[in-house]
């Protein structure tokens, strides 16, 4: 019954039933897809995005507290246990300078753990040799 209102004027759900439909016959072990656990899905998802909406607007740390920002949603995701699994997903924004830098470090330290690795390998040489 709720998601025959799809078209409706009086919707219960705000995002679209057919694309949450679409990604869940994505999945290949999904044959069919009863429409009250499409309507559910959507509803379910709804709510969790206004949880993480209005958490990280009461928890921001952003400068302007009229709005939701982007940082806020990332803090959120970066220190609170419930989201964490949204750390991947909404990564802290960093200035490209900071990344370069830190992708030259890594090279650094790669380098110098391969060369470490590279003398160990040849002393367990030369002691099999001896």
């Amino acid at each position: 019954v709720w998601a025959r209102r799809e078209g409706g004027g009086n919707r219960l759900v705000s995002l679209p039933l057919s694309r949450i439909r679409v990604i869940m016959k994505s999945s290949p072990e999904v044959s069919s897809i009863n429409p009250d656990a499409i309507f559910l899905t959507a509803k379910a998802t709804e709510l969790f995005v206004q949880y993480l909406a209005v958490h990280s607007y009461k928890h921001g740390q952003g400068k302007n507290k009229t709005s939701l920002t982007y940082s806020d949603l990332s803090h959120t995701a970066e220190n609170y246990d419930t989201f964490q699994f949204l750390a991947d997903i909404l990564p802290k924004k960093i200035l490209a300078s900071k990344y370069l830098k830190m992708l030259e470090r890594e090279k650094e330290g790669g380098e110098e753990e391969e060369e470490a690795e590279e003398e160990e390998d040849e002393e367990s040489e030369e002691e099999e040799a001896s």
